[in-house]
């Protein structure tokens, strides 16, 4: 990608030389650092303004200059592309005016509106294809599996208050700051940190890492639904007969017509034994010490998902904005036919009233805080890059506050919904079973859908019609996600090497599909649902939060609370309010910071089926998971060891508001930034 940054221009004029002569020096603001400079109608000063202190600009016109768009001013058509109009000497005055012309024999600025020869930075095509690409992707597996089962298991209707202060006071704050970030600064989540405070862009590089390693785990969950999808076209579901191959003596068939049938605590269902041991075959593996082979079917089903995300992301988010019209919906129709469909079931009733029954008393629990705290961070997913590269492509005046507000709100309300969706019919099966509901729900995770809902669906009329949709809903939900994982890292890599990568996306988006691919193959073989089980725990969930924790300390302590709020003034003519400070400067750092703490004091007993994950397993989850923060301290001590002119001076190189000098043209451009805020 060619790019022609530009040149920073001084005009001196003294009073004993003809005006006509002029000292032009140029100088070339090529390179890494300012290559990511890409967007049309950049002003750039020629002086030191950030030692004066920053004054409003304006062009030619009077019209303020906004982050990446170019001045209201219109070309001449004489002006091609390249073509730069300057305004000599126009400054703005605290009124508003403009000020008179510095006199000649003065030093004077000659402001550049440069157009660049690169290509504005793609954006979405309409806004509703953001709205639903960040509600496909906060809206995943775990608003389906996992907040129906922490709500029940830790106080039913009384887990709502916790999980509500949570989400008031830290989830959604930090949910606003990153759209806000991404849509001010217009890169992803590496080269942002150019623009905020540079020594911590390690930050980004960890969450590069953190999206692969959910990349290796997350999409053979799908490649499980798709199996299941396959089998659902078969003329009777596999999962509701004890004579197959894979079946055991302890097979207890028990379907809704079945009066004479006991179920004992030693009874297996056909569904239970369909999913341990024919699709995941774990009966094959004595643990994570001896994965066993590669599971082929699975490994055709995981190389079919990683197609569609392939050809749903590959051109970038003018493609993918219009398959989350499809992805993003229809879960929400098969969700409300299924609510629908439970809602007739005979004991739907003692599922709901298990579900939202409440227990006061374990409030008093700090485990149900940690819980509420946990889920909604994961839930709406802020510190993965998805938000950051999802925003950028947004409008710079785009109302993300609006968005953020809309799209937290709605995910909030279809975890919710989806315990109506599991609790009818749970508590169907309970009737079915005549047990407790306490004793159906025992399974948590992948297994209460591939196991509990599974059977519960073979028991319903029209069977295969439900199991179809089911089963394409938890595809389409795992989708949206992957989408938004991928085009977090693609966003960032080429935001960091536009010159290697902008013209090859296709070709990087293949090799990091491949990538992805490769990573899995440990997660498809027999003991591969182990290995999912200790990336899911230990991987990726420590690391995310306390590099969450870090973004939340640089921007609001380093960046300056006050500075960022002026960024947002700028974007939407308003600045944040109060709460909304506290929230970024306190509340969110501690709300990250005691689930840190919870976690390491109460570390996760993990236990998958009948296996019990031995000490080492820990020992290796956390060294995966310290793989990826230790790109942060790392990039630290590499920034401090490069910096420029500030040998055995640390202190100068945290700093995030720029050295004094010289003046480089990120710096020009935030004083540009800074000026109209105040304005």
């Amino acid at each position: 990608m060619e790019t022609k940054d530009t040149t920073m221009s001084m005009l001196r004029m003294d009073k004993g030389e003809n005006e006509g002569q002029r000292d032009k020096g140029r100088q070339d603001a090529g390179g890494e650092e300012e290559g990511t400079q890409q967007e049309n109608g950049r002003l750039m000063l020629a002086d030191g303004l950030a030692e004066r202190g920053p004054k409003s600009l304006t062009s030619g016109s009077g019209q303020q200059v906004s982050n990446g768009f170019t001045t209201s001013t219109p070309q001449s058509p004489k002006e091609g592309p390249g073509t730069a109009a300057c305004a000599v000497g126009t400054t703005t005055g605290p009124g508003g005016g403009t000020g008179s012309s510095v006199p000649l024999g003065g030093l004077r600025t000659l402001v550049v509106q440069q157009t660049s020869l690169d290509r504005p930075r793609e954006t979405w095509s309409k806004k509703m294809d953001f709205l639903l690409s960040v509600i496909g992707y906060a809206v995943d597996l775990g608003n389906v599996w996992r907040f129906p089962y922490i709500c029940y298991q830790n106080g039913g209707g009384a887990f709502l208050l916790p999980y509500l202060l949570m989400a008031v006071f830290g989830g959604v704050p930090l949910f606003y700051m990153e759209l806000a970030l991404g849509q001010f600064h217009r890169s992803g989540c590496i080269s942002i940190w150019k623009h905020i405070c540079p020594i911590f862009k390690g930050i980004g590089f960890a969450i590069c890492i953190i999206a692969l390693y959910i990349a290796f785990y997350y999409n053979t969950i799908m490649a499980w639904a798709l199996y299941y999808l396959i089998s659902s076209f078969h003329p009777t579901l596999p999962w509701t007969t004890c004579t197959n191959s894979w079946n055991t003596a302890n097979c207890n068939r028990y379907m809704s017509s079945d009066h004479n049938v006991s179920w004992s605590n030693s009874s297996t269902s056909p569904a239970e034994e369909f999913y341990t041991r024919q699709v995941l075959q774990v009966h094959l593996s004595p643990g994570l010490h001896q994965l066993g082979s590669v599971s082929w079917q699975l490994a055709l089903c995981l190389l079919f998902i990683f197609t569609i995300v392939y050809f749903s992301i590959w051109k970038g988010v003018k493609t993918s904005g219009k398959v989350v019209w499809v992805t993003a919906t229809f879960p929400y129709l098969v969700l409300l036919v299924l609510l629908i469909r439970g809602a007739t079931l005979p004991g739907a009733w003692r599922g709901v009233v298990f579900y939202l029954k409440p227990d006061w008393e374990k409030l008093l629990s700090t485990t149900v805080w940690i819980d509420a705290a946990a889920q909604i961070f994961f839930s709406l997913g802020p510190g993965f890059g998805v938000l950051l590269a999802f925003a950028s492509y947004n409008p710079f005046h785009n109302n993300c506050y609006k968005d953020a507000l809309v799209t937290s709100s709605v995910n909030c309300l279809t975890s919710f919904l989806s315990g109506f969706v599991i609790f009818t019919v749970l508590g169907y099966m309970a009737e079915m079973r005549q047990q407790s509901v306490d004793a159906v729900a025992k399974d948590a995770g992948p297994s209460l859908l591939f196991i509990i809902y599974a059977e519960a669906i073979a028991n319903m009329p029209a069977a295969t019609f439900f199991a179809i949709i089911f089963f394409l809903m938890i595809i389409m939900l795992g989708l949206d996600s992957t989408f938004a994982g991928l085009e977090g890292v693609i966003t960032a890599m080429l935001d960091e090497f536009p010159h290697v990568l902008a013209k090859r996306r296709e070709w990087f988006v293949f090799g990091l599909v491949c990538v992805c691919y490769l990573g899995a193959l440990s997660t498809l073989t027999y003991g591969g649902a182990f290995v999912v089980k200790l990336f899911e725990e230990y991987a990726t969930g420590p690391a995310v939060i306390t590099v969450v924790l870090l973004e939340v300390i640089a921007v609001s302590w380093f960046y300056g609370t006050n500075r960022f709020c002026n960024d947002v003034q700028l974007m939407l003519g308003f600045a944040p309010g109060c709460f909304w400070r506290v929230c970024w400067v306190a509340i969110c750092p501690c709300f990250l910071l005691f689930i840190i703490i919870s976690f390491l004091a109460f570390p996760p007993e993990v236990r998958l089926f009948h296996y019990q994950y031995p000490p080492w397993t820990t020992v290796l989850g956390y060294c995966i998971g310290v793989s990826s923060f230790i790109c942060v301290p790392a990039y630290m001590v590499y920034h401090l060891l490069n910096a420029k002119g500030i040998a055995f001076s640390p202190f100068l190189s945290i700093r995030c508001q720029g050295l004094p000098s010289p003046v480089t043209a990120d710096q020009d451009q935030r004083s540009v930034k800074e000026a109209q805020a105040r304005d």
